[in-house]
């Protein structure tokens, strides 16, 4: 699994075995990105919708590997 730190922006998370389950809906995300929402604007938490764009967010990139 990897996770980058958008610049501004959400979490990235990529990976290979993974799923997630919002509102008591599990998805598959298996081999997938997905972006989790890291500046509480998003209508669609915790996946972003791109809100950050608009509010004002700000932080620093970094990224995160996990063996």
């Amino acid at each position: 699994m990897k996770i980058t730190v958008m610049q501004n922006g959400p979490y990235l998370v990529e990976t290979s075995n993974a799923s997630l389950t919002k509102d008591g809906i599990e998805e598959k995300i298996d081999g997938k990105m997905i972006a989790l929402c890291r500046c509480a604007h998003s209508t669609n938490k915790p996946l972003c919708d791109g809100k950050h764009k608009h509010g004002g967010f700000e932080s620093e990139a970094a990224e995160v590997k996990i063996n």
